[in-house]
């Protein structure tokens, strides 16, 4: 796989739903505004691999992350791709944001994989709000609580699938690596409640984890299978009947322009 493949979030399994909708949303932003450069907050945004995208396209990326590893790999993958003057690194987290990022200062945020270990994820939504510009965009990737039960299940492990089924938080067990899962609901009712309009529902993984071999499968060219697969998430990833499937859930909301966060 070329050096452009492994940097295109549209070529995995794992981030192409998501990816094609954040770009999308920032082309439509585009139409509105007639800028063609946005500047993006991207919360948790770990190595990069939106960051760098992102850049390609033009855009002024900010990563805080708490990592200083991550945050390494991400100026050594910055400079790989030639963007360097377009992405900033930032060690920070949910509860540290301001001290790195101005408040309204983006017309974008990134907040993916990041509510699942949040302290507080009100708060964290709170956090990503004050940080757009009135009418900015937020992308909001988060464990979605009904897959899990699935997916235990299938997997042989029925105790765990009751587990989670029970558990407030999604949680499977002692073991389970993530701290809390998010229903749809609860996801669009913490988003609202921070004063974001929710515009669009995503299913990320709806059928990728549950191919055997598939999540691990490297998404070169030439792999008949991964190709099938992005078509067949992308097809389905904004059918209602599907989210309780996916994996993850995939938000696009707007900060509503006549209510202050």
């Amino acid at each position: 796989m070329s050096t452009a493949d492994r940097m295109n979030p549209a070529s995995s399994l794992r981030t192409a739903v998501a990816w094609d909708a954040v770009r999308s949303a920032l082309e439509g932003l585009a139409k509105e505004t007639g800028r063609d450069a946005f500047d993006v907050v991207d919360l948790g945004g770990g190595t990069g691999g939106f960051a760098v995208a992102l850049a390609r396209l033009g855009h002024r990326v900010t990563v805080v992350d708490p990592s200083p590893d991550a945050l390494a790999a991400l100026e050594r993958r910055v400079a790989e791709a030639g963007v360097g003057g377009a992405v900033r690194a930032a060690q920070g987290d949910l509860s540290t944001a301001f001290d790195v990022v101005d408040p309204e200062s983006a017309d974008a945020v990134l907040c993916h994989g990041v509510l699942e270990f949040a302290d507080d994820p009100a708060e964290g939504c709170r956090t990503a709000a004050r940080l757009l510009r009135p009418g900015g965009l937020a992308s909001v990737l988060a464990a979605n609580r009904p897959a899990v039960v699935l997916a235990r299940a299938l997997s042989g492990h029925v105790a765990e699938a009751l587990a989670a089924l029970r558990d407030p938080a999604g949680r499977f067990g002692a073991h389970d690596p993530v701290p809390r899962r998010f229903a749809e609901a609860e996801l669009r009712g913490l988003l609202e409640s921070a004063g974001l309009a929710v515009l669009a529902v995503h299913g990320v993984r709806i059928f990728a984890d549950l191919v055997p071999g598939a999540g691990a499968a490297d998404p070169a060219p030439g792999n008949a299978t991964v190709r099938e697969l992005l078509e067949l998430e992308s097809a389905a990833c904004a059918r209602p009947e599907f989210l309780p499937m996916a994996t993850q859930l995939h938000v696009l909301a707007a900060r509503d322009a006549a209510r202050p966060v």
